[in-house]
């Protein structure tokens, strides 16, 4: 019986069946590239500005963890549900539909009138994030090989690059500049989302494979609940409610047992959002727990780092744009240079552990910062970050994507992707309640009896209270801010800890030479044989 991936309708152009020239082959990414520089602007665009945008809206400290929080919650539980759709249905199709959803959403949080707005409006906007995060990888996979691939990862890398470093400088400008305001963060992204929705329509074309599809509401509806029931939890516990309540055993509870719940029904779904499967393989499994771990110290710690250069060290947000440079600048050469590389010997497993334990030392560095930490030497350690955090994060999808089955290459590369997120998602909420903890026990330790201490070191303490205090109390909070950044760098090189022993542990298998495409066409062929 002939397989549908064998009929010849739906058979892609022979250039996109693993014999691209490197010419066609950056055709093809143009717009996936644009559409990827449009998720990752998105992300860091806001970085800068959120100061200034909680300040306005009246916001406190954590609405300022959820304006990050709610669009990397969104995008973490949407992104297996993607994958899974890019195994069931048309890829292009779901990309530009990504793509249509984050527009969507990047307007309406423009018009935002309220910090609860806002975070609403994000939820969206993260929802196509996570189609546009996992898409991308997804479709490179079926066009370009494991071994060639690594060389286009590199690509990818320095897309990250490019838009880490625009995003903070553009939002630094934005809300520099009157005219404009910090609204247009939101709006900047729009015009490169409809470029990108042009270029995929021209230049993407894969074949679709029409089979019978059993999507998994039940799986995704668990897993979005459990997920999302445990993050609130992390984030209002010890402020809106004590760690030991009513409140807390039910948020634990709740989410517990949807999360049990959920991997019951990935044992029965006909096609599951995140097959369990996938965690018999060794590579996948330990690459999955290096991704939290990563996630975890990256996103966790680098979205607090405007926030420091800001109020701790009273600079511009288009200055605290600037700073990030060297760190984008690590970023683009390690990513670049690693799947140049990678390409040339086929070699991976030597990138991923230099680039982990290079992330280590970079945070046990960075842990050491506080108000006073000099710039020059504050910049030397985030570009040796940028350096190990490029050898790794790509290079783990490539990892998975060259061990699994072709029929599974969505889900794996979600799920690495969709761990990710969640670690990232994670450190956000956990990282930003430790901040906010140390910089009310440091303003309670040093000014008790000082007139306006005790509002100062609330807990709740907003950016708003900031601008209206007295310049004294200013000054303080300021350098309870710069003091209480080091320890959040500190759990994250506890954590990066976690990834450099997961990556040692990973076996090296060598890249295959063959395509997505044909590697699905030689499984289904066995199978059918």
């Amino acid at each position: 019986m002939t397989s549908t991936v064998d009929r010849p309708a739906p058979q892609a152009p022979a250039e996109q069946q693993g014999q691209m020239t490197h010419r066609q082959i950056l055709s093809a990414l143009s717009g996936m590239l644009l559409a990827m520089f449009v998720a990752f602007l998105s992300s860091t665009v806001v970085s800068n500005a959120l100061p200034t945008i909680i300040t306005e809206l009246r916001g406190s400290q954590g609405h300022y963890t959820w304006v990050v929080t709610a669009t990397l919650l969104a995008s973490t539980a949407s992104t297996p549900i993607w994958g899974k759709l890019s195994d069931l249905f048309s890829k292009k199709l779901l990309l530009q539909l990504a793509i249509v959803i984050f527009i969507i959403g990047s307007m309406l949080a423009g018009l935002a009138q309220s910090v609860e707005t806002l975070i609403a409006w994000r939820v969206l906007q993260g929802l196509g994030l996570g189609g546009l995060q996992a898409l991308v990888q997804i479709a490179m996979a079926a066009m370009i090989s494991p071994r060639e691939r690594g060389r286009y990862a590199g690509w990818m890398g320095s897309t990250f690059a490019v838009a880490t470093v625009g995003g903070p400088l553009i939002g630094g400008v934005m809300v520099d500049t009157s005219w404009l305001g910090w609204r247009w963060c939101f709006y900047v992204g729009v015009p490169f989302a409809l470029i990108a929705l042009v270029l995929l329509q021209r230049t993407l074309h894969l074949p679709v494979t029409k089979r019978k599809v059993h999507i998994d509401y039940l799986g995704a509806a668990f897993l979005t609940a459990g997920v999302s029931a445990l993050l609130i939890w992390v984030t209002l516990a010890g402020g809106s409610f004590a760690w030991a309540s009513t409140e807390t055993a039910l948020f634990v509870g709740g989410g517990v047992l949807a999360i049990a719940a959920f991997l019951v029904t990935e044992t029965r779904a006909k096609e599951p959002i995140v097959p369990l499967r996938l965690f018999r393989d060794r590579t996948t499994t330990l690459a999955i727990a290096a991704s939290i771990a990563i996630g975890v110290a990256m996103f966790g710690s680098t979205v607090f780092l405007g926030q420091y250069l800001q109020i701790s060290r009273g600079y511009s947000p288009t200055a605290a744009g600037l700073l990030t440079v060297p760190m984008v600048g690590g970023l683009l050469i390690s990513s670049t240079g690693s799947g140049y590389l990678i390409t040339r010997h086929g070699r991976w497993k030597r990138f991923l552990t230099a680039g982990s334990l290079l992330t280590l030392l970079a945070f046990a560095l960075l842990s050491m910062v506080d108000h006073e930490t000099d710039i020059v030497l504050l910049c030397c350690f985030l570009f040796l970050l940028g350096i190990g955090i490029g050898a790794t994060m790509q290079n783990l999808v490539l990892a998975v994507q060259n061990t699994v089955a072709a029929r599974d290459l969505g889900s794996a590369s979600s799920a690495v992707t969709f761990f990710r997120s969640l670690g990232g998602t994670v450190g956000v909420s956990v990282l930003g309640a430790v901040l906010s903890t140390r910089v009310g026990e440091l303003i309670r330790a040093d000014l008790a009896g000082t007139p306006g201490a005790a509002q100062a070191g609330s807990d709740d303490i907003g950016l708003a209270d900031l601008a209206d205090a007295p310049p004294a109390i200013q000054e303080l909070i300021r350098v309870a801010y710069g003091d209480a950044t080091g320890r959040i760098f500190l759990i994250s090189a506890v954590v990066a800890v976690v990834a450099v022993l997961a990556i040692f542990l990973i076996r090296e298998i060598a890249l295959s030479t063959e395509s997505g495409e044909e590697r699905l066409k030689r499984e289904s062929a066995d199978a059918a044989g």
